[in-house]
């Protein structure tokens, strides 16, 4: 399963239940994930990631496209330990250029910057992330930073820009719960600036994140309708359908272009056919789709940074 990274998908990952008593079967829950065999959380986690080769990914996106869904595929994993394995990571998303052209998909990539090692030091990053700039241009296709937790927020947008500079089709991800996000939109917003707007995942402190659910909902709301009432492209990444439906409402009575906006969900969950309505409706869909190995670590390591995700990945477990 995609435990979110913080962007995606991004996209909103956090239908939580609050009560006391699912809070303290999260707690439980995530400290004996790591003791269960992994036999036993591949089927739960199967439906929400799409297998661990690229040949498996492959398949995933061409069926999302026939179905006429665009795509966003990320390599699950972060926090590398060594340059050579961020230079690993950073050839396999190279490749993904390649097998994406070749075989003329709707689908970009999403990286997310501890990948690429940041984490060891931004000079591997930058080194690993031009590399893959080269790629994305040779193949006329978009490169998407994922966001990390708030110690990674400057250095991330500082990179987003200087990239900026050299390849205009990069885009950056921004968290409606992180208080500085209003701020960092005015500042940003242009017409090569292209945002992933996702609620936020990661536990950050109430000094600098909203906490209560509603008031996170009017900030997504809000970032979305500040980067359309400028000059921005707004990728919408919400599982949330009362919140997809008021934007939707805003964007046609506001007349915005359909060149400027997307709907983005995270793969696997379930939407009551809300995806369908939005693309017959003529509004482009983009599933963020992760997949790769690092599957169980990632999701252990999720878990046991937010163990409320567990109340999301069991609600749509059980309705699907």
């Amino acid at each position: 399963m995609n435990f979110p990274s913080g962007n995606l998908i991004e996209a909103d990952r956090t239908i939580f239940l609050y009560s006391p008593l699912m809070s303290m079967l999260n707690f439980v829950l995530a400290q004996i994930l790591p003791v269960i065999p992994k036999v036993m959380i591949k089927p739960f986690s199967k439906p929400y990631v799409a297998g661990e080769t690229e040949d498996d990914a492959m398949k995933v996106v061409q069926h999302l496209n026939e179905n006429g869904f665009s795509v966003t595929l990320d390599i699950l994993g972060e926090h590398v330990e060594s340059e050579l394995e961020s230079g690993a990571v950073t050839n396999a998303y190279a490749h993904l250029y390649e097998r994406i052209s070749a075989d003329h998909l709707d689908c970009n990539l999403s990286i997310k910057l501890t990948h690429l090692g940041l984490c060891i030091g931004e000079n591997i990053a930058m080194k690993n992330l031009e590399f893959l700039i080269k790629r994305a241009e040779a193949s006329g296709n978009f490169l998407r930073i994922d966001m990390e937790n708030s110690p990674y927020t400057d250095n991330t947008l500082v990179i987003y820009k200087q990239l900026l500079q050299d390849y205009p089709r990069v885009g950056v991800v921004l968290q409606a719960y992180l208080k500085r996000t209003t701020n960092d939109i005015e500042l940003l917003n242009s017409s090569s600036f292209n945002a992933r707007i996702c609620k936020g995942i990661y536990k950050e402190s109430p000094e600098i994140a909203y906490q209560d659910h509603q008031e996170i909902r009017d900030h997504f709301s809000d970032a979305v309708k500040d980067i359309l009432s400028g000059e921005g492209y707004a990728a919408i990444a919400t599982h949330d359908l009362e919140l997809i439906d008021t934007l939707e409402h805003w964007i046609l009575e506001n007349k915005i272009e359909q060149s400027r906006y997307e709907f983005q969900v995270l793969y696997g969950v379930p939407m009551s056919g809300r995806l369908e309505r939005l693309k017959e409706a003529g509004h482009r869909v983009r599933i963020y789709v992760p997949f790769g190995p690092d599957w169980y670590d990632y999701s252990i390591r999720r878990l046991k940074e937010n163990p409320q995700i567990i109340s999301y990945v069991m609600k749509n477990f059980f309705r699907k």
